[in-house]
């Protein structure tokens, strides 16, 4: 029979295996849920992981999601380095893009592009500012984070929805849940004519270097570190406890509203009631995954980003719903948490012990 035996010592070999081994698990269950569907298995995993990245444009539209998984995933590795279990990217994502929204609703009739200027900032700010609640929640009244960042999430959705339906409704746009269309200045630049990828691109790989500098070079990094390790050990060394809470959360806060208001003032180009698919919460998978690395986090962004092109890919080419989606992220989730379980325990197979042998 099989047993699970706790290792000595954690696992490091199992620690950088344990996401390949569940990546295959992953695409091993969705070969047997496209057959349960009636597919070809590999056809339509081809169709699912390959096909969306056939061509150059593939691979920009990819960009376009790396882009806001990277800005999140960024901010939430700093957090969780900290043992801050921040679940609210998503509702500062939301924020960021609304009050980055609200900010190019002010410049409809602007031809200069410094208006970016303010409207990147007012995103930032809100993203931060949502965060925030979450910190001083915590900081003064001890509130786990995981009930009031997940609770957050849903009053920011609730807010964007009430602006696209009242005051920052297009009122000529035939009565749809949307605002205006933002001018040319407001929208970030392209990369390359012809394609949509544009310059967030940049914000995300920008947000890998600094954080992974600051983590691993800066004195602030290395105090939130031994406070993820030993709160304990971080008092006793004189660190201060509360004042690393604020700044985890807020620099989290302002790179999702980065995110936001980049998604809003880049593919989108408006204020709608679905700004992102899930992004803050696909960023907290691409964090686990990515191991907390700077290289595995992009590699991993690319994973999940991949993940909602080949759900719009097979709605495309084979009528399945969109969700399957979320299913691959969930699946990817929960197979990545049981393969986490070989780093610390191994499984061994013994004989069962003989009744008659007592």
């Amino acid at each position: 029979m099989l047993r699970l035996e706790k290792r000595p010592s954690d696992s490091q070999t199992m620690a950088y295996w344990s996401p390949v081994l569940a990546i295959v698990l992953t695409l091993i269950c969705g070969a047997i849920l496209f057959m349960s569907l009636g597919h070809e298995p590999l056809g339509a995993l081809y169709t699912f992981f390959i096909a969306p990245l056939s061509d150059t444009y593939g691979w920009t539209e990819l960009g376009i999601k790396v882009a806001p998984l990277l800005l999140c995933a960024m901010g939430l590795t700093l957090c969780f380095k900290a043992k801050i279990w921040n679940i609210g990217a998503e509702g500062q994502f939301i924020m960021g893009g609304l009050g980055g929204g609200f900010m190019a609703l002010q410049f409809l009739d602007a031809e200069s592009s410094w208006v970016l200027v303010p409207i990147l900032l007012a995103g930032m700010a809100s993203g931060l500012l949502w965060a925030a609640l979450a910190a001083y929640l915590k900081t003064h009244f001890r509130c786990n984070e995981i009930l009031t960042t997940i609770m957050l999430n849903y009053i920011a959705l609730n807010a964007l929805l009430w602006a696209v339906h009242g005051p920052l409704k297009d009122p000529a746009g035939f009565n749809f849940p949307e605002s205006a269309t933002f001018a040319d200045a407001a929208l970030l630049p392209l990369i390359s004519e012809g394609y949509r990828l544009n310059i967030s691109l940049f914000f995300g790989l920008f947000a890998v270097v600094a954080i992974w500098t600051l983590m691993s070079r800066a004195w602030i990094g290395y105090q939130i570190h031994v406070l993820g390790e030993d709160a304990s050990a971080a008092r006793y060394a004189g660190f201060k406890e509360k004042a690393l809470i604020w700044f985890a959360l807020l620099t989290c806060g302002a790179l999702a509203g980065l995110a936001g208001v980049s998604e809003v003032t880049g593919p989108i180009g408006q204020l709608i009631p679905q700004i992102s698919p899930g992004y803050g919460y696909a960023a907290i998978i691409v964090v686990f995954l990515g191991r907390m690395h700077p290289i595995g986090i992009i590699f991993a962004s690319m994973l999940l980003g991949l993940t909602y092109m080949g759900g719009e890919m097979v709605q495309m080419e084979m009528s399945l719903p969109k969700s399957l989606t979320g299913l691959f992220q969930g699946m990817l989730l929960f197979f990545l948490l049981a393969c986490d379980l070989l780093i610390g325990y191994r499984i061994l197979w013994s004989k069962s012990a003989d009744p008659k042998a007592a």
